[in-house]
């Protein structure tokens, strides 16, 4: 049996970016997502967010990939959001884009903290700013034509 712990910081926002993540569904929709996940033998140790945007820190095993656990979080959690009886929120659809990192084990008590602190963050940062921050940091190079 390998021995792989590979920690992963991943990053994805509602479709435009539209604000519908808020109090208490944000709290339901996450809380889903954990249960979910744990049903998929998907390890989340963090997930927060703000009204725009989710944040997860995640435990790759060596037969999962970033894409397939993705989008079976996005896909069933939109499905799940959209399908519940008791949320009159608007429609919930996720942008197709994702942000995606490794992270060492040091420093994943510093992006605990981090994911767990998302609202006090976002006091002073709008998600499309911290993106952007993202994307020149680590160099991703965006095609701004495929954003959706």
């Amino acid at each position: 049996m390998p021995a792989i712990k590979i920690w992963v910081h991943c990053v994805w926002s509602t479709k435009n970016r539209l604000p519908i993540l808020t109090h208490p569904i944000r709290n339901l929709l996450f809380d889903h997502i954990r249960k979910n996940a744990g049903l998929k033998q998907i390890h989340i140790d963090r997930l927060n967010g703000h009204l725009d945007h989710v944040h997860c820190l995640l435990l790759l095993k060596s037969t999962q990939s970033i894409g397939e656990i993705i989008k079976l979080i996005k896909g069933e959690s939109a499905y799940w959001f959209n399908n519940r009886s008791g949320i009159k929120n608007s429609k919930l659809q996720w942008q197709s884009e994702y942000f995606a990192i490794s992270v060492s084990e040091s420093m994943v008590p510093k992006l605990r903290m981090y994911i767990d602190g998302q609202e006090i963050h976002h006091e002073k940062k709008t998600f499309g700013e911290e993106y952007n921050e993202f994307i020149k940091y680590y160099d991703f190079s965006v095609d701004e034509q495929t954003r959706d």
